[in-house]
């Protein structure tokens, strides 16, 4: 009898134990599983977008959610920011475009050069006509849609003409995804004047809410889960520049003469398509490595 009770009260003891365990568990799991509250307004691109609307705090709670748990795209997109915005910051504030604008530069490419099945590529996405039309070349040697500066300052001048009609940041975003005139047949359809009552396709009707989720996520990373050690961020990458009048006919050849390999070259220089810059007029300019950098 006394061997019956001592083993019941051990079952008990090791019950209880395991329940305590699990509840610590699930308490931990709910915790961290649980974003921060959507605030009742933000500002985006310099303008107050107020958020208790349900529609619009349903929206944003998806791309949130999306953003949040995609931890493996975020995460990498943290790491690149690092690396990229303190350029991007630098040229939108040149451009007198607001610094804001980084974050569509990240949902249209994560901070890649991208290409799209549709044959857009970059940081920014140009399609090759929208490239011509704002002075990007693209021919057998160069893809200047590839050039951070070159393409950022294009993306620049979209928006300044775009802004030019609509007067107003949110609707200059989403004319990016949707185009100036198909944004414009929209609300003249439909009898709107801002982004938020316009029912639009569901790439552009997400498009402004993924820049919103990108920009939040982005500025506290650490409050929806994403906790990256400064360690691990990319670096930004120190370079000299290389002005560059006469052909190059072989790369390979003019890196190794530089103290590089053309790995490297083509790395940094992501807009020279081959082994040869040879089609006139010439004039690049290559960034190479400060030693010990790469």
């Amino acid at each position: 009898m006394k061997s019956y009770c001592l083993l019941f009260l051990i079952f008990l003891s090791l019950s209880c134990q395991e329940k305590k365990e699990k509840e610590n568990t699930d308490s931990l799991l709910k915790e961290e599983n649980q974003l921060p509250p959507i605030p009742q307004s933000m500002v985006l691109f310099g303008e107050t977008i107020d958020l208790k609307d349900e529609d619009i705090r349903e929206r944003l709670d998806q791309e949130l959610i999306v953003n949040a748990y995609f931890h493996s795209s975020t995460t990498l997109i943290i790491k690149r920011a690092n690396r990229y915005f303190n350029n991007l910051e630098k040229l939108l504030k040149e451009e007198k475009i607001h610094d804001d604008f980084k974050y569509l530069c990240v949902i249209e490419s994560n901070l890649t050069q991208a290409k799209s099945p549709a044959g857009a590529m970059g940081f920014w996405q140009f399609m090759p006509q929208t490239a011509a039309e704002y002075n990007l070349i693209i021919n057998p040697e160069i893809d200047e849609r590839l050039d951070i500066q070159k393409s950022t300052r294009a993306a620049c001048a979209y928006l300044r003409k775009s802004h030019a009609e609509f007067k107003n940041w949110i609707l200059v975003a989403a004319s990016y995804n949707r185009g100036m005139g198909g944004l414009r047949s929209d609300m003249k359809k439909q009898y709107t004047s801002n982004y938020f009552d316009t029912e639009m396709n569901n790439e552009t009707a997400r498009y402004v809410f993924r820049i919103m989720a990108m920009k939040i996520i982005l500025e506290n990373p650490k409050a929806y889960g994403f906790k990256v050690p400064a360690y691990a961020l990319y670096p930004i990458q120190k370079t000299k520049a290389i002005n560059i009048s006469l052909p190059i006919t072989d790369l390979a050849l003019w890196s190794k003469n530089n103290g590089v390999n053309i790995k490297i070259v083509r790395k940094l220089n992501p807009w020279i398509k081959g082994n040869s810059l040879t089609i006139q007029p010439i004039n690049y300019i290559i960034a190479l490595p400060i030693a010990n950098t790469i």
